[in-house]
C-alpha cells in the first residue's frame, strides 16, 4: 500500500527465474500478487517445472527483492502526507507485509516512514502468509488491539482475504493498472480509488461509531 512495487515484482521474479533457466515475462502476475513468498515460489516451481528446493528459491527471491526495495522501488503519491494526517487523528498504525524484513525495513527507512508505525510485522515472522490471517493477527497482538477494532488497508485480494479471515474490516485500494477492481467490490468492506481518500473514510467511520 505504501510502495509502488507491483511494476517491479515482475522484474524481481524474472531475474529469479532466469537463474533457474526459466524465461518469465510477467504472465503469472495475477497468480502471485500479494501472496507469501512460499506460495509464490511454489507456484513458480509448478508452472515452470522446477525441481529446485523451495527454501533456496525463497532465499534468492528475498535477496533480489531486498536490492530492488533498497535502491529502486518508490512511494505512491501523498503517502507521507496521508500517514501524517492519520497520526494527527491519534490512530495507532502498523505495517503487516508479506515482504521479508530485509526488504521492507530498508525501504521504510529510506523513505523516512518507519517512525509513523508502532509495529512492523514482516513475512518471515509468521508461519502462514497471506491469505491466511496470521500476519494481521500478529500485528493486532503487538499493537494490543482487538481484531474487530482494526481497519486493514489492502491492495491485493489475498490480503483482503487475510484481513477478513482475521475478523477485521478492510479497505481495498486496488492497483487498477494490474487488477479488475470489480472483484474487490465483492470482498472488501470499502473500496477507494487512492490512499489519499483514506483519512476522509476514517473520519466518517469514527463519526458513525
Amino acid at each position: 500500500m505504501l510502495a509502488d512495487s507491483e511494476p517491479w515484482w515482475n522484474q524481481i521474479d524474472a531475474k529469479l527465474l532466469a537463474e533457474y533457466s526459466a524465461t518469465y515475462r510477467g504472465e503469472y502476475h495475477q497468480n502471485v500478487v500479494g501472496v507469501s513468498y512460499r506460495l509464490a515460489v511454489e507456484f513458480y516451481k509448478k508452472a515452470f517445472g522446477l525441481s529446485v528446493p523451495a527454501e533456496e528459491m525463497m532465499r534468492r527471491r528475498g535477496e533480489i527483492a531486498t536490492d530492488f526495495f533498497a535502491n529502486r522501488v518508490g512511494l505512491f503519491p501523498k503517502v507521507q502526507e496521508v500517514l501524517q494526517e492519520l497520526r494527527q487523528m491519534k490512530l495507532r498504525l502498523g505495517v503487516a507485509t508479506s515482504s521479508v524484513g530485509p526488504s521492507a525495513r530498508p525501504f521504510l527507512d529510506r523513505h523516512q516512514l518507519t517512525g509513523f508505525f508502532e509495529v512492523i510485522v514482516t513475512g518471515e515472522e509468521v508461519e502462514r502468509g497471506k491469505p491466511a490471517p496470521d500476519i494481521y493477527l500478529r500485528a493486532a497482538d503487538k499493537l494490543g488491539i482487538h481484531a474487530d477494532a482494526c481497519l486493514v488497508v489492502e491492495d491485493a485480494l489475498p490480503g483482503v482475504a487475510a484481513a477478513k479471515a482475521a475478523n477485521m474490516r478492510v479497505v481495498a485500494i486496488p492497483h487498477r493498472r494490474f487488477v479488475d477492481s470489480d472483484e474487490y467490490e465483492k470482498k472488501a468492506d470499502y473500496v477507494l480509488g487512492s490512499l489519499k481518500e483514506l483519512p476522509a473514510l476514517v473520519r466518517k467511520l469514527v463519526v458513525a461509531k
